[in-house]
């Protein structure tokens, strides 16, 4: 059995995260803990109530993020007197990406910010009916795919590569697919379970929203919530990320 965890370094694993982005960030938080072994392995997390407590958040959200943790090899659960919810003793099965990759792989996520939000303000401006109900049917999709992440990857792919062509701009056309395709290589590397799809597609949907009523700045926050929950997840769930 491990031992505790010390008081400072508790604090920084369990402090409050920001609401936006919830779900992202305790599975970065929890995940990235478990990778610097301030969670060590057969460490057991405190109890629900006590853990939303801690952390500020909604025992949906928390469960949500758990069972993505456990669902990527980094947690299990064990059931009865003496149960809980316990860091994986082996670190979860991963092709590791290679020194290159993981030195840049935030300049990627802010290359793709730049470009990504430049698309959203730009369609919230711009988009027509037709391309809004093409990229509302994708959403919808992406909805049906949660258990298939080579369908849903090749399908997100689209929506954003749409919502670019929505601008009129051919330019960022091809922009957003360099970024796209960067991203694919990225996320490659990382356990993709279908809470963490669900969360990312429902933020697709909050995008769409605010496109259609011709908001940009919702259109762009919303973007950035999308964008910054991604980088989350990857912090959380890259090997030695």
């Amino acid at each position: 059995m491990s031992t505790p965890l010390a008081a400072d370094s508790a604090d920084a694993v369990f402090a409050p995260v920001r609401s936006q982005t919830a779900f992202e960030e305790t599975v970065d938080r929890l995940g990235t803990a478990i990778k610097l072994g301030l969670l060590e392995p057969g460490t057991r997390l405190p109890a629900e109530r006590e853990l939303c407590a801690m952390l500020g958040i909604a025992r949906s959200t928390l469960r949500q993020a758990l069972t993505a943790l456990a669902q990527s090899g980094h947690l299990h659960a064990i059931r009865g007197r003496g149960g809980g919810t316990f860091v994986a003793d082996r670190p979860p099965p991963a092709d590791p990406p290679s020194p290159e990759l993981l030195a840049q792989w935030r300049d990627i996520c802010d290359w793709r910010l730049g470009i990504e939000l430049g698309a959203a303000l730009l369609a919230a401006e711009r988009m027509e009916k037709p391309a809004l109900a093409a990229l509302e049917e994708t959403v919808a999709q992406l909805d049906e795919l949660l258990d298939d992440f080579p369908a849903y990857r090749q399908t997100d792919v689209r929506f954003h590569i749409g919502l670019a062509e929505a601008t009129g701009s051919p330019r960022l056309v091809v922009a957003m697919t360099d970024a796209q395709s960067a991203m694919t290589d990225l996320i490659a590397h990382i356990a993709h379970p279908p809470e963490v799809l669900a969360s990312s597609n429902q933020q697709h949907r909050q995008l769409l929203t605010a496109i259609r009523r011709g908001d940009a700045d919702a259109a762009t926050r919303h973007m950035a919530e999308h964008l910054h929950g991604t980088e989350h997840v990857l912090a959380g769930l890259l090997p030695n990320g």
